[in-house]
């Protein structure tokens, strides 16, 4: 984060959109995600790579591994990271992740749950990807990091919630074809 390796590109963010529907004040209430358009395309390398966007409606297995990347605390009130993180995160299938000692109505459809054994994403790591391998062998972004829970990052039965992407590619689509 904070030394220049070669590899990366800074980009400035030409415009942002913000879903219609979502409220700052009820992160629960999902809705959580943006597009942002960057001012120009980012240079396509061996180190930055393309992830695919899933199919509108597409849904993921329980124990399905993903992986959540970030730059968020490396544990509740620890230090911010300075290298990028990365950390297995199983799915945590729907009828599990919204059972009333896990979730309980916080677990929206919108939503994907993840991890919630011993690693999750942390306080900074929000906005960032949940990658997850699709059959055909290429990564797909399923996710948008979320939140987690207020106890804290890693709590038992509270795995990392994320906003599923396959629920938004109507919006996506539309406000991609509009800008």
């Amino acid at each position: 984060m904070k030394k220049e390796e070669g590899p990366e590109q800074s980009i400035m963010v030409e415009k942002m959109f913000i879903h219609p529907k979502w409220n700052d004040n009820c992160v629960s209430c999902g809705n959580d995600i943006a597009l942002l358009k960057l001012e120009k395309s980012a240079v396509i390398s061996d180190k930055v790579q393309l992830a695919c966007l899933p199919q509108s409606g597409a849904t993921l297995a329980h124990n399905q591994p993903c992986y959540v990347t970030g730059w968020g605390r490396l544990y509740s009130g620890g230090p911010q990271a300075t290298t990028l993180q990365q950390a297995l995160l199983p799915v945590v299938g729907h009828s599990i992740c919204s059972q009333s000692d896990w979730w309980g109505s916080s677990a929206k459809t919108t939503m994907v749950c993840a991890g919630g054994e011993s690693k999750s994403a942390c306080h900074g790591d929000s906005g960032g990807p949940l990658n997850c391998k699709g059959r055909d062998g290429k990564w797909y972004v399923q996710g948008v990091t979320s939140f987690v829970n207020g106890q804290g990052c890693n709590t038992p039965q509270k795995p990392t919630m994320f906003t599923r992407v396959a629920s938004f590619i109507p919006w996506i689509s539309e406000t991609m074809a509009q800008n």
